[in-house]
């Protein structure tokens, strides 16, 4: 069966992004931008929602660096906003249920899949219990003030069960996880009010 990746890139406080950062927040450093080159999830059939399909292959467009390999990627994007066709190379558009078509994809499909942004989509993947490894690659960074795109906010009780961890230029850490959605805080006990 194939398998569902969630992969995020994120400051150590948590964001997804900062106002008036570089991208990677000007710290991808030669062993972690070589390992991108090297992963074997990069083949993965890329999913994402319409917010990030339209910064990624807004920015794709323009030449940004380190975007040119996303377009020969096979990419799903889950929108009913969008309309066919789409201008991003090997971009497929499913306007139905995400999670049903994502279910539906692990159940009958051969290619594995991992996500790229598109925190909502993440979300909703994650709670329906679809989500076999949990990627977080953590940049050296707090952006309190700056930060834009909290990663974890509306994400349910989660525990975690470590599968690997890599340090990238002595300062990037890769940690990735086996999830398991929690009913609430483990051993929890309710109080009699």
């Amino acid at each position: 069966m194939p398998e569902l990746l969630v992969d995020f890139i994120t400051s150590l406080d948590g964001y997804g992004a900062g106002e008036g950062w570089p991208g990677h927040w000007g710290l991808a450093g030669p062993e972690y931008l070589a390992s991108l080159e090297e992963d074997p999830s990069a083949g993965y059939l890329v999913l994402m929602g319409p917010n990030t399909y339209r910064l990624i292959s807004g920015v794709a467009a323009d030449g940004a660096p380190g975007t040119e390999g996303l377009a020969g990627l096979s990419k799903v994007v889950f929108s009913s906003s969008l309309e066919e066709p789409l201008s991003w190379p090997n971009t497929r558009l499913v306007t139905g249920d995400a999670v049903a078509a994502v279910a539906d994809m692990k159940a009958n499909g051969a290619v594995s899949m991992r996500t790229i942004g598109s925190l909502t989509l993440c979300r909703s993947l994650l709670r329906a219990g679809l989500v076999d490894r949990f990627r977080v690659c953590v940049f050296p960074v707090i952006t309190g003030s700056t930060g834009r795109e909290r990663i974890y906010d509306g994400y349910p009780d989660v525990a975690l069960d470590m599968i690997s961890s890599r340090t990238f230029d002595g300062r990037i850490q890769l940690l990735e996880y086996a999830p398991r959605v929690l009913d609430g805080p483990p051993n929890a006990t309710t109080q009699d009010t």
